[in-house]
């Protein structure tokens, strides 16, 4: 073999184990053990959670991201209580 389809297959070889290996630690402390989407999607369906997309001005978006940096359950948390209390 020339020496051109030995780095060839040298580098095909290391590719191959740099997508085999599994997600660094320093990336994410337990980022190995996330839930994939179907195992999120099943434990939301089990909590009663259904999703629901809705298309909304920009600047209000902006605001609700903002209030929802302060919320205790999030963006999800806070959509549920004002429209909870916009229907009441």
């Amino acid at each position: 073999m020339k020496k051109s389809d030995l780095d060839k297959n040298l580098g095909l070889k290391i590719g191959g184990k740099m997508k085999a290996a599994g997600i660094p630690d320093r990336f994410a402390q337990g980022a190995a053990g996330a839930l994939d989407k179907r195992e999120q999607r099943r434990l939301d369906s089990a909590a009663g959670l259904v999703p629901f997309a809705c298309k909304l001005p920009g600047d209000l978006v902006k605001t609700l991201h903002e209030r929802a940096a302060g919320f205790e359950g999030g963006m999800n948390a806070l959509v549920a209580d004002l429209l909870a209390r916009g229907l009441a």
